[in-house]
């Protein structure tokens, strides 16, 4: 069986916590999903993962790190029952590095337009989703720490069950030294 590959960058600071324990609440039963902003969406690639791997990483080096902040709780209804934390300022920074590494073995013709964001929740129906949007929306106006977001390290990851992906590899952005890489062969 095909298997699917992304690359996120994991928000572990209160912003993180703050969608994490908000996902929970709104939908118990979706398997603990780490919050991240998504830079390549989930994809089949075409080549194999380490020559992925290491597209990645040349092309990451070029790229130094840099800051987001976010916007406002939106959702993609009626598309999908997703409800998201939209990147406000410096989106178009994530959507260079999404063009920049949509080539070769990693290259899809996605679904839909690359729109940087935050995912709070993805439900099983629209009313739901609904639901979720407008508690989601008093919950991110309560919210008081900072919005913005620090886009240093990208993470590997492959599908292996419905909702469950694991890390594979650990990619830094700029001339940094490399990270112990996660990646298992």
């Amino acid at each position: 069986m095909a298997q699917r590959y992304a690359l996120v960058a994991y928000v572990k600071d209160a912003i993180g916590e703050f969608v994490e324990s908000l996902r929970r609440e709104l939908h118990p039963q979706l398997p603990h999903l780490g919050a991240h902003v998504t830079l390549l969406p989930p994809r089949y690639l075409t080549g194999d993962e380490p020559t992925a791997l290491e597209t990645m990483e040349t092309l990451c080096k070029s790229v130094e790190p840099f800051e987001v902040s976010l916007g406002e709780v939106e959702t993609f209804i009626p598309v999908t029952p997703t409800v998201f934390i939209r990147v406000a300022h410096a989106a178009y920074r994530m959507r260079e590095l999404h063009d920049l590494l949509n080539v070769n073995g990693l290259a899809c013709s996605e679904e839909w337009p690359y729109m940087p964001h935050l995912t709070i929740v993805k439900m099983g129906a629209e009313d739901k989703a609904q639901h979720a949007y407008r508690v989601a929306r008093i919950r991110w106006a309560e919210f008081d720490d900072g919005r913005c977001i620090e886009i240093r390290d990208l993470t590997f990851v492959r599908e292996v069950a419905q909702n469950h992906w694991v890390d594979l590899a650990d990619i830094p952005l700029g001339q940094r030294l490399a990270r112990t890489p996660a990646y298992r062969r």
